[in-house]
């Protein structure tokens, strides 16, 4: 593994911040890839850490995707393994019972929109880059749950459009989508990163009860491809664990008391 840091981790006021940094265009190798498992795996594990925020170095770019001349020297088993290896990492995105904010700060196509639909919340910077899954231009479709991801967020019609055009747009069109949640007018990219840390903030203790953040995440996450009535089951055994929770009880007595709750996330 290289001993070059191509994903940073900082954790400050209960927010995880992880930075995709390999310059010019952030594009993501294997060695990223693993860095970016590790980061999660941490943030998981990090009791200070009640929400995570995955964002880009620089200005121009969040990910162009994984880098096509790592791919172009590899064989078809090497590739198989690392398609693999990437679907995992982002499940295990999905899977972190932690809110998960993606900060759009460039351009955000290939593999790093795949990357950004991983997360929970897509926030972008107004006018900062293209989004789009091009890949069908290499010949090859979106393998890192791109074709999966894009139509559980667009629907079947849209998802095989855009994707067998291998067009690329901007974030006002992706917003109409529905692939972008929100889109902030903040200039440059240090002044878009504190306002989606400011917004991140409202989900951390004590403003909100973080275990039913993560709950309801993992209650959508897992329920959404699940039969209903199974996913019903799931969202009661969720709940079971609320209501079991100090945060339940001090919402429900902040509610009697007409007074503003003081979460603790347990």
């Amino acid at each position: 593994m290289s001993d070059s840091v191509l994903v940073h981790y900082e954790a400050k006021n209960k927010i995880a911040v992880l930075t995709l940094d390999d310059a010019p265009a952030n594009t993501y190798t294997h060695e990223m890839m693993r860095q970016l498992d590790e980061c999660i795996v941490r943030a998981r594990f990090d009791r200070d850490v009640e929400v995570i925020v995955l964002t880009g170095a620089g200005e121009k770019f969040f990910c162009a995707g994984a880098n096509i001349g790592m791919l172009s020297q590899s064989d078809p088993d090497w590739k198989y393994c690392f398609c693999l290896h990437a679907n995992e990492t982002l499940n295990r995105l999905e899977h972190t019972p932690k809110l998960v904010i993606a900060a759009l700060n460039g351009h955000t196509v290939g593999g790093g929109l795949e990357i950004a639909m991983a997360a929970d919340i897509r926030i972008a910077r107004k006018d900062s880059g293209k989004v789009g899954l091009p890949e069908v231009a290499l010949g090859v479709l979106p393998g890192t749950g791109g074709t999966q991801r894009l139509v559980r967020l667009v629907g079947k019609p849209k998802a095989i459009q855009l994707m067998a055009e291998g067009s690329t747009f901007g974030f006002d069109v992706a917003h109409k989508l529905g692939l972008v949640n929100e889109i902030y007018e903040q200039g440059d990219r240090d002044s878009f990163l504190a306002a989606v840390l400011e917004y991140a903030a409202q989900f951390t203790t004590p403003n909100k009860a973080t275990k039913a953040v993560g709950l309801i995440k993992r209650s959508v996450q897992t329920g959404s491809e699940l039969p209903f009535e199974l996913a019903l089951a799931l969202e009661r055994e969720l709940q079971a664990q609320l209501f079991s929770s100090s945060d339940a009880k001090e919402g429900l007595n902040a509610y009697i008391e007409k007074r503003k709750p003081q979460f603790e996330g347990r």
